[in-house]
């Protein structure tokens, strides 16, 4: 089993990435150039930063990379693909997942601690939290404000898409827990299969407790088992 770090122009969370999969979780990952092949990888990671400098929109310039259709070839084989901040962006403009993310209601780069609710645990990234767990994993963004429209809102919730919500400390999706404007307090999706996550949060940067927290690394464990699965 192999996973690959795809880096783009801007990107700063593979180090963070890389760390996590192959120090701490001890599985073979490689930092792959958008240039390069991902043929021969179990899994994706498409971490966070600033491709391009978010010229036009953040994501966008790294999403018609030729890489994707790669990247796309992959989800189709039901192997695992998260996107993280930044990921979530490109997943976003190319197509892999549905909806947009907005500038935060607040018009600035908001970086804090912030708690995520679980609401759906039959996920590739998800199956070693427990449904409604409480976890608290880091945001850095500007442009976090996840927007659908009606009817895709409602898709995403009868089909039990949403990964991740955000949520005071007692698990409850009041505005004041909202750190960005997402609507629904959405703070990370599925596709149809659950094998492609894109969220906001950095779980990372909450994958070992001297972080303050190591509630993310559920994810990449989550990731793990089930490309051993697979």
């Amino acid at each position: 089993m192999k996973f690959a770090i795809i880096r783009f122009g801007g990107s700063n969370c593979d180090m963070d990435v890389h760390h996590i999969l192959k120090d701490v979780l001890n599985v073979p990952t490689d930092l792959v150039w958008y240039k390069d092949s991902i043929k021969g990888y179990d899994g994706v990671v498409i971490p966070g930063g600033f491709s391009y400098g978010d010229y036009l929109r953040a994501g966008s310039i790294a999403a018609s990379t030729p890489i994707m259709k790669s990247v796309k070839e992959l989800a189709d084989d039901k192997k695992p693909v998260i996107g993280i901040c930044n990921g979530f962006q490109i997943l976003v403009e190319s197509g892999l997942l549905p909806g947009a993310l907005r500038t935060n209601i607040h018009p600035k780069f908001c970086c804090k601690w912030v708690n995520l609710r679980v609401e759906n645990t039959d996920t590739a990234f998800t199956s070693k939290f427990r449904e409604g767990e409480v976890v608290r994993i880091p945001i850095a963004h500007k442009e976090g404000n996840f927007f659908v429209d009606n009817n895709t809102l409602s898709d995403l919730n009868s089909r039990h898409k949403v990964a991740f919500r955000y949520v005071d400390s007692g698990g409850k999706t009041v505005p004041d827990a909202n750190p960005n404007g997402s609507i629904e307090n959405i703070a990370g999706i599925t596709n149809d299969a659950g094998n492609v996550l894109g969220m906001m949060p950095h779980p990372e940067r909450a994958s070992e407790s001297i972080l303050g927290s190591d509630d993310g690394r559920k994810v990449f464990e989550s990731m793990v088992e089930y490309a051993l699965q697979g």
